[in-house]
């Protein structure tokens, strides 16, 4: 790797770590493992992906494809797609060496073709995640006949991490960056966990939909926003408690929040990008 390249192999590994080194309730994190998986899956499976993820001058879907078939080989199972859909682009823009990295990142999906898309649907279809269906078009398992971003676009409605292709990472550049802004002089744990609570009161987690249905993605989103409303008033101790029993009784149920901890990823990602990167203050 160049030494550029390798900055952002370790922002995105940095990333990873910071995910898991939060409390997430009813993901898995370094305080409790869950769903048949081990926090040291997922950090195995972030060093692993780091390389095809950053690799320089590679299309978007190349690598997609390459870091989700080194994930299968360091770890067997499907441990992080949606971190993988969401931070290849970002990998990309970032290479343009810009501060203005969601402009960079427009450029990105506005280019995205229908090999993108093929390369990204072999992926999707070898990481066989939870809960996956069939769609009337542009199916994982057909052959791609559109653009990256136009396949996204039409599962968009249904799945919040498609949704960022469409919207230039909206959720990301604005919910989660404006939770991690204001968590963040309480520390990058506190602040972790704050995302990914924000993520999962704004809107129904898409993994629970496709695994639970929308009636229980919309209990946990509302019992999120509950929850991330008393939680600054409760001491450290205390607060830790509630996170680590709710967290008991979401993995009990087998309810995994996996798309806002996606999204937490990617948000952590564009944090570490800004603060490690040497970048342009001019984009153009």
């Amino acid at each position: 790797m160049t030494g550029f390249t390798e900055l952002i192999a370790q922002a995105f590994v940095a990333a990873c770590r910071d995910e898991l080194a939060a409390p997430k309730p009813g993901n898995v994190h370094v305080f409790a493992d869950g769903h048949r998986m081990t926090a040291d899956d997922f950090f195995r499976s972030a060093q692993a992906a780091a390389g095809p993820l950053t690799q320089p001058g590679a299309k978007v879907g190349q690598r997609i494809l390459g870091a989700v078939e080194a994930t299968r080989a360091a770890v067997a199972t499907n441990t992080n797609l949606g971190i993988i859909l969401l931070c290849a682009p970002l990998a990309v823009a970032a290479e343009q060496q810009t501060s203005d990295l969601r402009t960079a990142l427009a450029r990105v999906l506005a280019g995205l073709d229908v090999e993108d898309a093929a390369l990204a649907f072999r992926a999707i279809t070898l990481a066989s995640p939870g809960g996956l269906g069939t769609a009337e078009r542009h199916d994982v398992r057909a052959p791609a006949t559109v653009s990256l971003r136009a396949a996204m676009a039409e599962a968009a409605e249904r799945d919040r991490i498609a949704r960022q292709y469409v919207t230039d990472f909206a959720d990301v550049f604005v919910t989660g960056a404006e939770a991690f802004a204001q968590a963040r002089p309480l520390g990058r744990e506190r602040a972790t966990t704050e995302v990914f609570l924000a993520f999962l009161a704004a809107f129904p987690d898409s993994h629970i939909v496709r695994k639970h249905g929308a009636m229980k993605a919309e209990e946990v989103r509302r019992l999120a926003a509950q929850f991330r409303a008393r939680l600054p008033a409760a001491p450290p101790a205390q607060r830790m408690d509630k996170l680590l029993d709710w967290d008991r009784q979401l993995k009990l149920a087998d309810v995994n929040p996996g798309t806002s901890a996606d999204l937490t990823v990617a948000t952590l990602f564009v944090a570490h990008l800004h603060d490690g990167l040497p970048l342009r203050r001019n984009s153009a």
